[in-house]
């Protein structure tokens, strides 16, 4: 099985991310994109009430492909989650083909040999990237990118046009009252309105 992980915080998912699901699978071929919201984010604030949330949102926005599956791995860990664990116990989980691919955004890929056991991690994993940034700050960061590879950090990179939609966006568009239907799925939307957050 090529296996491809998609691990963050989806708080909360939406469409852009959906779309890079939507571009790995059709580029790389693989048979399964598993999308793993992380409970207890190492390098980011959270809050542990409003994890089930963000996990729930995940399955709904899962629904729209059937090549995407939402793993609770990291809900089920006591303490932070950190990737190595997970994609260790996604390996014995999994008839893994080859290696496991993992997604993850060129601004986070630039600090990947600050996360936990980061030595490992590149042993365990081939990354996918996407741009999180304008076309003149990653062309700034490609000399870096290189010197990651260089150093063990095997990746490929998504020749898909950058999606300005973030998380971060969307919650202050819902704090302000502002439509946020064409950023999320709609299940997502009705299930934000339903629960009434990021007011």
């Amino acid at each position: 099985m090529k296996l491809c992980l998609f691990q963050g915080t989806f708080n909360p998912i939406h469409n852009a991310h959906l779309k890079i699901c939507e571009y790995a699978k059709k580029n790389y071929d693989f048979d399964k994109i598993i999308l793993i919201p992380a409970a207890r984010p190492p390098h980011k604030e959270f809050d542990e009430n409003f994890s089930l949330h963000r996990l729930n949102m995940a399955e709904i926005a899962a629904k729209e492909a059937d090549y995407i599956e939402v793993s609770d791995i990291e809900y089920n860990r006591d303490g932070l989650s950190y990737t190595v664990p997970t994609v260790e116990e996604i390996y014995e989980k999994y008839p893994v083909e080859g290696m496991i691919n993992f997604i993850i955004g060129t601004d986070a890929f630039k600090n990947i040999e600050s996360w936990y056991q980061t030595e490992k991690l590149k042993n365990l994993v081939d990354f996918v990237l996407f741009v999180r940034e304008d076309e003149q700050q990653l062309k700034q960061d490609e000399t870096y990118l290189q010197k990651l590879k260089q150093k063990g950090y095997n990746y490929k990179m998504m020749k898909m046009p950058f999606i300005d939609i973030s998380s971060t966006q969307i919650r202050k568009n819902i704090h302000n009252s502002v439509p946020i239907k064409a950023m999320v799925p709609d299940g997502v939307a009705k299930y934000i309105d339903k629960h009434d957050l990021y007011r």
